[in-house]
C-alpha cells in the first residue's frame, strides 16, 4: 500500500471533522447538502477512507479537492494578510484560476489514463499531472501546441467546453487583474510640483457627477483654459467613465488614490505646495451629518499636516458650520471657506418669497452658467439673454476715489466707466475685522486701496474703474482709452431714521421671540380665527425617518432684523407633522410661524391656509433618497406645483395704511410690504434637486411656450420668470470660492439675511460687554441693505402718495426715459441703487397670466427705454447703518473723553468717516 494512504486519510478525517461542524452550523440544513463545498466533501473523504480499509489506492474525484482553493481569500482576511479591498480582489481572481486549472488537470488526468469505459480495446494514454496541467493552460490560452493532445472522447468533449469556459473566464476577469495590477504602480506613485506651475487638490466625493460638474464650472472661469493643475485624491480607483474623463484632460489633471485622513497621501500629493485644498460633498448622501463629519475630519487632518493650507469645503447642513472655525489654524483672511448647500439653497428660496424673482435675479449674477448660443424671437428674451451676460466682479478702486462718497463714484462708475458699483469693503479704524456695505451713506468716505464689488460683463471693464484718473480720463469719451496712465496724483445729506425698538436676538440680526410651544403654533383644523393674507406658504415633504433639511436657514432671511416687524410676513409650513415637530426647536424662537398638519398634495389643506391671498407659496425639495433614481426625486414637488398650480389667486393690493394712522415718509418708502402684486394665479417658486432636466414637467404650467429652442434650465421660462431654482446651480460655487472668495461673502451676505463669519467672530468677542456694547451691537446687526421690488406704474400707486415709486415717476417722468437717467435721478435724489428690471413679457398672446421675465441691469448708453409696467430692484441707502456708525463714533469718542464740537454749537457734531481699507 502507498505510504501517502496514512498521510491522506489524516488530512481526510480533518476534512470530515470540518463537514460535521458545518452541517452542525448551518442555519438550512437541506441547503447545507447542496453547497460546492459539500459536494467536494461527498467525492473525497469517503474514497479516502474505502482505500484504506481495501488496501487499494484510487485517485478518482480526488481533484475536487482543488477548489476547495476559492476559500483562500476568504481564508487570507481572517489572517489580515489581505487588508485593502483591491488585495482582496486580486486574491479572489488567482484563487479562481488555480482552483480551475487543478481541477481541470485533474479531469484530464482521470479520463485519460482510464479511457472511455465503453471501449473495449482502452484508448488511453499514459500522462502525468503536470502534463495536464500544461494541457490545460496551453489550452485555456487558446494556442495548443499539439505535442500533447487528448485522445479519449471524454477529454476531447471536456477540452471543447472548457475552451468555451476559458474565454468567460478571460473576458471576465484578465482586465480587472491587469487592471489592478496596473493601478498599483498607477495611482500610487507621488505628485511631482513643477516650480511655478499652480496646482489644486481636490478630495471628498470623488464620482463622475461630482468631477463633471467641477470640471465643466472651473473651465467656465476660465474661459475653457486651465492655467492650474487639478490633483483629485480618491478614496476609490476610478471607473471605466471616471478614467474616459481623466484622459480627456490628461494635460491638467492627476488621480491619485488614497485618502486626505492619511499624512501619507497628503504628502504624496504635495499639499503643502498645492494653492489651495478643495473638498467636494455628495449632496445625495443618505446621512447628510455623517458625510459633513468626514469631510471636518478631512479639514483637520489637512490643517493639521500643514497648517498655512488654504481649505474650501462643502457643507450639507448648516448646524455643522460651526465646528469648522474652532479648527486650529482656520483662517477666513487666507482664503478658507464653507459653501453650505442648505443655507444657500434655503436661502435663495426664502429670497424669492420676498422678492419675486430675486432668486433668478441673484443666480444669474453669482453662477457661472455655460454659455449657449441661442437666437431670441422676442424683446423681453434678448433683454433676458443679454442681462444674464452680467455678472459680480471685484477689483481695487482707484486712489482717485479717495475721500469721495460711495454715491459719488457709483454715478462716476456708472456714468463714465458703463459699470455698476454695488457694494465695498471697509474696515473702520477701530475693528480689527472687515467686511462688506451695500449701498453705504455719503458719510462714509473711502479710502485707499478699497475693495469695491461691480455688476459687468467681463473683468476688463471693471479694470477701468482702477486705472481711472481724474487728470487724464475725466475727458474720454472711448472706453478703450481708459488704461493705466503715468501720472497718480462732497455732496452731504442727512437723513434720520427712528431706531425700532423690535425684540432681536443676541446678535441683533434677526427677529426673535420667547419659545413658542408646538401647540400653539399649529393651525387646528376647526380653527377659524386665524385668517393668513398676504403671507408665505412653504410646503415641506418628510417623515418620521426623514433626514432634516434645516427650516431654520428658510426661516432666518425671512426675520432678519433690516426689516421691521410690521414688515414680517406670516409663515405657514405645511407638512407632516411627525416632521414638523423635529424642526420646531430650531423654529420656536421666530415669530409668526406657524404649521398646518397636512400635505401640499391634497387642495384642502392648501385652501385651509388661505393659498389664495398667500404673496408667495414655496415647495421645497425633500430629503434626498438614495435608492430613488434622480428623476423622480422631484416626483412630489412637481405634482404639488401642479395641484397649486391649478388654484386661483385673489387679486388685491396690500399695504401698510392703517385708518387713522399716518405713517413717516422713509417707513412708507422702504417698506417691504408697500405694495403687493396683483396675481391671477398662485405665486409659485419650485426647488429641484441635483436633476434640473425635470424643469420640463412644469414648463407648461403658466400656458406659456418657451421661445428659446434648445433651452435647459436657466434658458427655461420657469427660470426667467423666478418661478424655479435648482440645487445644480452650486456646483459653480466651488471655483467661485477658489477664484474669488469675496463674491461669495457677498452672495452669503444677500442671501442669508446679513451673516457673515467676520460677524460672527465679532459677536463672539463682544458678548461678555457691557449694555451700551451690546445696544452698538444691534445697531450695527440691523444695518444691512435689503434688496426690493418697486413697480413704475403709477395705476397701482395712486392710494400711495408717499410712495418712493410715485416720486420717481412724478419727479422724473418722463424726463427718465432710459434705465440710465432713472438710475442717475434714483442715486441722486435717494441714495437708491438701481439694479435691474424685473420686465413683463411683452407678447400678450403667449403670456396671458401678466407673467415677468428677470432683465439684469441696463447699460448707461443703452438706448432702450423703461416702461410704467417695469419692475425694479433695487437697493435703498444704508440709513440704519449711518445711525450705528454715529452710535458707535460717539460711544467710542465719550470712552476716549474727546468731545467733536461743531463749529456753531457745543453739541457732539456727526464726524465724517472714512474708510480705512488694507
Amino acid at each position: 500500500m502507498d505510504k501517502t494512504v496514512h498521510l491522506d486519510l489524516a488530512f481526510n478525517g480533518f476534512f470530515l471533522f470540518y463537514f460535521g461542524v458545518r452541517f452542525v452550523a448551518a442555519d438550512d440544513k437541506i441547503k447545507f447538502w447542496l453547497e460546492l463545498n459539500s459536494i467536494v466533501d461527498f467525492f473525497t473523504i469517503p474514497p479516502s477512507f474505502v482505500a484504506y480499509y481495501i488496501h487499494n489506492n484510487w485517485l478518482g474525484l480526488r481533484f475536487l479537492r482543488a477548489l476547495r482553493l476559492l476559500e483562500l481569500p476568504q481564508i487570507l482576511q481572517y489572517l489580515q494578510i489581505t487588508k485593502t479591498i483591491k488585495a482582496v480582489k486580486l486574491s479572489k481572481f488567482i484563487s479562481i484560476f488555480i482552483s480551475t486549472w487543478l481541477t481541470a488537470a485533474g479531469f484530464i488526468h482521470l479520463v485519460e489514463n482510464s479511457g472511455d469505459p465503453w471501449i473495449k480495446d482502452s484508448n488511453s494514454q499514459p500522462l502525468s499531472y503536470f502534463d495536464c496541467l500544461y494541457l490545460i493552460m496551453a489550452t485555456m490560452s487558446t494556442v495548443g501546441f499539439g505535442d500533447i493532445v487528448a485522445k479519449t472522447i471524454l477529454g476531447r468533449t471536456f477540452i471543447m467546453f472548457f475552451i468555451l469556459g476559458s474565454l468567460i473566464l478571460f473576458a471576465n476577469y484578465i482586465p480587472e487583474i491587469v487592471e489592478i495590477v496596473s493601478t498599483n504602480r498607477k495611482y500610487n506613485n507621488a505628485y511631482e510640483v513643477v516650480r511655478g506651475r499652480k496646482f489644486i487638490v481636490v478630495c471628498g466625493n470623488i464620482t463622475v457627477e461630482s468631477v463633471t460638474a467641477f470640471l465643466r464650472n472651473f473651465l467656465r472661469h476660465n474661459k475653457g483654459e486651465i492655467d492650474s493643475e487639478i490633483v483629485f485624491l480618491g478614496e476609490v480607483l476610478p471607473s471605466l467613465e471616471l478614467e474616459t474623463i481623466f484622459k480627456c484632460y490628461l494635460a491638467y489633471i492627476s488621480f491619485f488614490y488614497g485618502s486626505a485622513l492619511k499624512c501619507e497621501d497628503l504628502k504624496r500629493v504635495a499639499v503643502e505646495s498645492a494653492d489651495a485644498c478643495l473638498i467636494i460633498a455628495n449632496p445625495l448622501c443618505s446621512d447628510s451629518h455623517a458625510e459633513d463629519t468626514s469631510n471636518i475630519l478631512r479639514v483637520l487632518s489637512i490643517k493639521n499636516y500643514y497648517p498655512k493650507s488654504r481649505v474650501i469645503i462643502q457643507i450639507l447642513q448648516a448646524q455643522n458650520k460651526v465646528l469648522l472655525p474652532k479648527i486650529p489654524y482656520w483662517s477666513w483672511s487666507s482664503g478658507d471657506n464653507i459653501i453650505c448647500f442648505a443655507e444657500l439653497k434655503l436661502g435663495f428660496m426664502a429670497q424669492g418669497c420676498l422678492v419675486p424673482g430675486l432668486c433668478t435675479f441673484l443666480t444669474s449674477l453669482f453662477i457661472i452658467e455655460e454659455s449657449k448660443k441661442v437666437i431670441p424671437k422676442e424683446t423681453w428674451q434678448k433683454d433676458y439673454l443679454d442681462g444674464m451676460k452680467n455678472k459680480v466682479l471685484t477689483q481695487r478702486l482707484s486712489n482717485d476715489f479717495v475721500g469721495m462718497s460711495f454715491p459719488e463714484v457709483c454715478r462716476l462708475c456708472f456714468v463714465k466707466l458703463n459699470i455698476l458699483l454695488i457694494a465695498i469693503e471697509y474696515k473702520p479704524g477701530f475693528e480689527e475685522s472687515s467686511g462688506l456695505l451695500l449701498n453705504p451713506p455719503p458719510q462714509i468716505k473711502l479710502h485707499k486701496n478699497t475693495l469695491g464689488f461691480f455688476i459687468a460683463e467681463t473683468i476688463t471693464e471693471v479694470k477701468r474703474a482702477y486705472f481711472y484718473c481724474s487728470k487724464c480720463h475725466s475727458d474720454v469719451k472711448d472706453l478703450e482709452l481708459i488704461i493705466k496712465c503715468t501720472c497718480r496724483t462732497n455732496n452731504k445729506r442727512h437723513q434720520d431714521k427712528e431706531l425700532e425698538n423690535d425684540k432681536l436676538d443676541s446678535t441683533g440680526m434677526f427677529h426673535w421671540c420667547e419659545p413658542t410651544p408646538l401647540e400653539n403654533a399649529i393651525v387646528k383644523r376647526d380653527e377659524k380665527t386665524i385668517k393668513f393674507r398676504n403671507h408665505i406658504i412653504a410646503c415641506v415633504f418628510g417623515d418620521t425617518q426623514s433626514a432634516l433639511v434645516g427650516l431654520r436657514n428658510f426661516v432666518m432671511p425671512l426675520r432678519a432684523s433690516n426689516y421691521t416687524f410690521r414688515e414680517l410676513r406670516d409663515i405657514v409650513f405645511i407638512g407632516s407633522l411627525d416632521y414638523l415637530q423635529r424642526e420646531w426647536r430650531f423654529l420656536r424662537n421666530f415669530p409668526k410661524v406657524y404649521i398646518l398638519p397636512g400635505s401640499a398634495l391634497f387642495p384642502g389643506d392648501l385652501k385651509r391656509a388661505s393659498i389664495e391671498e398667500c404673496a408667495m407659496c414655496a415647495v421645497l425639495a425633500p430629503p434626498s433618497k438614495v435608492e430613488v433614481s434622480q428623476t423622480l426625486l422631484d416626483s412630489e414637488c412637481i405634482m404639488a406645483t401642479l395641484n397649486i398650480g391649478s388654484l386661483h389667486a385673489y387679486p388685491f393690493i396690500q399695504t401698510l395704511s392703517t385708518p387713522g394712522r399716518k405713517q413717516s415718509l422713509w417707513k412708507k418708502m422702504f417698506s417691504c410690504k408697500s405694495l403687493s402684486p396683483i396675481y391671477s394665479v398662485v405665486p409659485v417658486c419650485l426647488s429641484l434637486t441635483e436633476n434640473p432636466a425635470n424643469v420640463h414637467f412644469i414648463e407648461q404650467l403658466g400656458g406659456m411656450h418657451s421661445g428659446i429652442p434648445g433651452a435647459n434650465l436657466h434658458l427655461s421660462i420657469s427660470f426667467s420668470t423666478g418661478s424655479v431654482f435648482s440645487d445644480s446651480f452650486f456646483d459653480s460655487l466651488m471655483a467661485t470660492a477658489y477664484y474669488n472668495y469675496h463674491i461669495l461673502e457677498l452672495l452669503q451676505m444677500l442671501v442669508t439675511g446679513g451673516r457673515s463669519a467676520q460677524l460672527d467672530l465679532q459677536w463672539e468677542k463682544d458678548k461678555h460687554k457691557d449694555q451700551n456694547d451690546n445696544e452698538v451691537l444691534f445697531l450695527t446687526g440691523r444695518a444691512r441693505c435689503k434688496l426690493e421690488l418697486l413697480s413704475l406704474s403709477h395705476s397701482l400707486l395712486l392710494d400711495l402718495a408717499v410712495s418712493i415709486s410715485f416720486y420717481l415717476i412724478s419727479c422724473f417722468y418722463p424726463e427718465c426715459e432710459t434705465f440710465g437717467q432713472l438710475f442717475c435721478s434714483a442715486l441722486d435724489t435717494f441714495g437708491i441703487l438701481c439694479l435691474g428690471l424685473f420686465r413683463l413679457i411683452d407678447n400678450a398672446d403667449c403670456n396671458p397670466l401678466q407673467k415677468r421675465g428677470v432683465c439684469c441691469f441696463k447699460r448707461v448708453r443703452d438706448p432702450s427705454s423703461h416702461t410704467r409696467r417695469d419692475e425694479i430692484y433695487f437697493l435703498p441707502e444704508n440709513v440704519n447703518l449711518k445711525a450705528g456708525i454715529w452710535k458707535i463714533m460717539v460711544t467710542e469718542a465719550h470712552r476716549s473723553e474727546v468731545i467733536c464740537l461743531g463749529p456753531h454749537s457745543s453739541q457732539v457734531a456727526e464726524p465724517e468717516l472714512e474708510l480705512m481699507t488694507f
